[in-house]
């Protein structure tokens, strides 16, 4: 995804028990994103979700 740059707010699909969600992207690396979740059961937690598991790109915060 060429759209993804710090401050980036994209959707995380749902994976295992965690619900989509949003996220705002603080890194991007090679294979995944560092940031913080928006939304969900992780709110307020740091994560660094794969790549794969971006939805969407919902725009900025």
């Amino acid at each position: 995804m060429t759209d993804l740059k710090p401050g980036t707010v994209v959707v995380i699909r749902a994976f295992d028990d965690i619900p989509e969600h949003l996220f705002k992207v603080d890194t991007v690396e090679e294979d995944r994103v560092t940031g913080e979740a928006l939304t969900g059961p992780f709110a307020g937690s740091y994560g660094e979700p794969p790549l794969d598991l971006i939805k969407s790109v919902t725009g900025k915060d």
